[in-house]
């Protein structure tokens, strides 16, 4: 059994690569650029882009399950799904599992309409987003200045998705399902910044801004956060800068209920609990000390 991994070299990929290494089976990875791909000892490299259908004939060829995302290295959705899952069926795929972007594609879609046990992801927040967020400022200054400090959310830590892929991709039971994927706590920005600091050993500090200040902020910085802007659009906005930064006040200081409701999915998956926020501020804890 070879299962393919697409995004093998990203943050989910990476782990579903070692999970399935660790349970034994025959990893097959897809990359841009193999010679840069620093993968582990047995994995297959292979050359290819999700957005060209014509160079993923080779990385398909005689695999049985496949790790699929929906979104290309710009973060916005694939449009030639159908094309992907065509290639699938055609060279024997059985499983795939697919992780969803920030919006919904052609991925999806054309795989529950097709014949493949699909199983789709669907992370609530990653855990790693924290170091894309905060590493450099709490590098620099040990201070995060953001509005609301009291937003709540479930991050996931990334192994537990690699994890559930892992197990969708290799044992039965999980066609047909789509995974909310989510830690064990509801946590606030006040909370993960507590927490890193017991992990770094650093007097971290959260100040919350106002809207106000805020948007004083972002205009200095030219732009709201650029990946805050990815993960509420998905694609490059056709709005206005203000009207772009009362929609991202407004997202931060709404309540979501998918988004701060813990799930049980990582453990009835896996087996085991989902990892705490706390575990993984102690493995990245060096990502935030200068």
């Amino acid at each position: 059994m070879t299962v393919l991994v697409t995004g093998a070299t990203g943050t989910v990929g990476s782990h579903i690569v070692q999970h399935l290494l660790r349970a034994g089976r025959k990893v097959r990875a897809l990359t841009r650029d193999p010679a840069t791909a620093g993968l582990p000892e047995g994995v297959e490299v292979v050359a290819g882009d999700l957005n060209d259908v014509a160079t993923l004939t080779p990385a398909f060829d005689g695999v049985t399950a496949a790790h699929l995302i929906n979104f290309s290295k710009d973060y916005k959705p694939l449009r030639n799904g159908q094309q992907i899952v065509d290639l699938a069926l055609r060279a024997g795929v059985r499983k795939v599992t697919i992780l969803g972007g920030w919006e919904e594609g052609t991925l999806e879609p054309a795989a529950r309409s097709s014949t493949l046990e699909w199983t789709h992801l669907r992370p609530i927040e990653f855990m790693s987003n924290t170091l894309a967020d905060w590493g450099e400022r709490l590098r620099s200054d040990g201070v995060i200045r953001e509005p609301y400090g009291d937003r709540k959310s479930a991050p996931v830590h990334e192994s537990d998705i690699g994890a559930v892929a892992a197990v969708a991709l290799t044992e039965d039971g999980h066609a047909g399902r789509a995974y909310t994927l989510t830690g064990p706590e509801v946590l606030t920005p006040r909370d993960k910044i507590r927490i890193l600091s017991e992990a770094t050993g650093r007097n971290l500090t959260f100040e919350e801004l106002t809207p106000d200040q805020t948007r004083k902020q972002w205009a200095e910085e030219g732009r709201p956060p650029e990946l805050l802007l990815f993960k509420v659009f998905g694609d490059t906005p056709q709005v206005g800068y203000r009207e772009m930064v009362e929609f991202l006040l407004n997202v931060y200081g709404s309540d979501h209920e998918v988004g701060s409701t813990v799930t049980d999915a990582v453990e009835k998956v896996t087996g085991r609990p989902a990892r705490t926020f706390a575990q993984w501020a102690a493995e990245h804890a060096g990502a935030f000390r200068p």
